[in-house]
């Protein structure tokens, strides 16, 4: 295994946690009242920024108005307002921990904090009994939760799995060892992709990954063809892949999983054109790319960060140009800071399109919009006009009843919807596609 080019120097993971963000010397020169908002969205939501967010991504000079600074720091628009007023006034009367919490525990609950019926819905059954740190919504993929893989490098503030980072086991999904998974996807054939996810898997030393994966590499599991790590440790913690401790025994469980006959997919994360920058990304990358796994990448269109179709088409070349694949631009989902970050899906529609008129063939193998809702992945085609009715034409690309998939649907135009439960069927549709889907609670219980 060839080494990194920084070899000599090991950069060393610096987290700072959401309430000790207001502290930062960055920040030094902000007024009383921006320290304040950072602590009360923090009470409520995630966060969590290290040593190479703050050094290397953060443009500082342009500070609020960075995307990176939007992308993982507190704005109090973060949260609806009777939320934040009332967290607000509990932490300027000194209110008591416990009232404080109990305060937050409802305004959590409120926002959603498992959309898409993951819990109801996701969670299978071994010997008639819930497998909880397991989903199984499509057929083909199961989806895996390590115990010690839910956290993250850092956070991003639109994250629709901040439920897992907040520390409420109720909350929370986790499978606190690879045995019962097994077992399970030892009973079903018909699942050939593992998606282990988080948090963040690469969270983990690489000894606890590798008892994660090398279990799925026997002849008794020959049915998983590919096993895919959903990571955002190349944004945010690049040197995982380089100058860690434990970063050649990374890439040596990648070669043996590919020599196993396994597809090993990094399913990486990735916003902005800024988080592919720099000499450390590249040497992750091609290290990654050396072990015959390959790189797809993903992220939401958000407001603040990338709702521009320039930005699109810069990051989709940037990708090509490492080797790594364009897969999906979704849709921010109803979850969480999700009524700051959204773009309405008319405009989401217009600016997948045009960045997609800005790049070649090669780099247009980004599906978008997708929303990932509870019935499956709808992707959002455009817009058309149908009988004389203006019409957002959509399909399933993935669905929990697989006859679902491929199907084109068509749902009346609303300028102003951003999620899937807020669309309605065109007047001549008569397929049952939709299904309605609580977004937030009509009222958030505060105490």
């Amino acid at each position: 295994m060839n080494d990194d080019p920084a070899a000599g120097r090991r950069p060393k993971l610096r987290a700072i946690p959401g309430h000790r963000l207001a502290g930062l010397p960055q920040l030094a020169g902000a007024g009383e009242r921006l320290r304040h908002e950072i602590a009360v969205v923090a009470a409520v939501l995630p966060f969590k920024v290290n040593n190479h967010v703050l050094d290397e991504l953060i443009d500082w000079d342009r500070v609020p108005d960075d995307p990176m600074y939007r992308l993982t720091f507190p704005h109090r628009d973060m949260l609806p307002p009777e939320i934040f007023e009332r967290i607000s006034a509990l932490l300027t009367e000194g209110a008591p921990k416990e009232r404080l919490a109990e305060a937050v525990a409802a305004a959590r609950r409120s926002l959603n904090p498992h959309p898409g019926g993951q819990l109801e819905e996701n969670i299978p059954q071994l010997h008639g009994r819930p497998v909880p740190g397991l989903q199984h919504k499509y057929r083909e993929t199961v989806l895996l939760f390590p115990a010690q893989g839910q956290s993250c490098h850092a956070y991003c503030g639109y994250c629709f799995r901040w439920a897992q980072f907040v520390g409420e086991p109720d909350l929370r999904q986790s499978l606190p060892g690879p045995a019962t998974a097994l077992e399970y996807l030892r009973a079903h054939r018909e699942v050939s992709d593992v998606l282990i996810t988080g948090g963040d898997p690469l969270i983990m030393s690489t000894a606890r990954l590798a008892g994660y994966v090398e279990p799925l590499l026997g002849p008794d599991t020959g049915h998983l063809r590919t096993i895919r790590l959903g990571t955002k440790a190349l944004a945010w913690w690049p040197h995982r892949f380089t100058t860690d401790a434990d970063a050649d025994d990374l890439l040596r469980l990648f070669e043996r999983a590919v020599a196993a006959g396994r597809q090993v997919a990094v399913m990486a994360h990735v916003s902005h054109p800024r988080e592919l920058a720099g000499d450390a990304v590249r040497a992750a990358v091609a290290r990654i790319r050396s072990t015959g796994a390959v790189i797809r990448a993903q992220a939401p269109l958000i407001r603040h960060v990338n709702d521009d179709p320039a930005v699109w088409a810069r990051l989709w070349r940037d990708m090509v140009g490492l080797g790594i694949v364009p897969y999906y631009l979704f849709v921010e989902r109803d979850t969480g800071a999700s009524s700051y970050f959204e773009v309405p899906l008319a405009r989401a529609v217009g600016i997948y399109r045009d960045a997609v008129r800005q790049v070649s063939g090669l780099e247009r193998t980004a599906r978008g919009p997708v929303m990932s809702a509870g019935p499956g992945k709808v992707c959002v085609d455009g817009v058309a006009e149908i009988g004389g009715e203006r019409v957002f034409v959509c399909r399933f690309l993935q669905a929990r009843e697989a006859d679902r998939v491929g199907l084109p649907f068509f749902a009346r135009y609303d300028e102003r919807a951003t999620w899937f439960d807020q669309l309605r069927p065109a007047s001549f549709e008569r397929r049952p596609w939709f299904a309605s889907e609580p977004r937030f609670a009509e009222e958030p219980v505060l105490v």
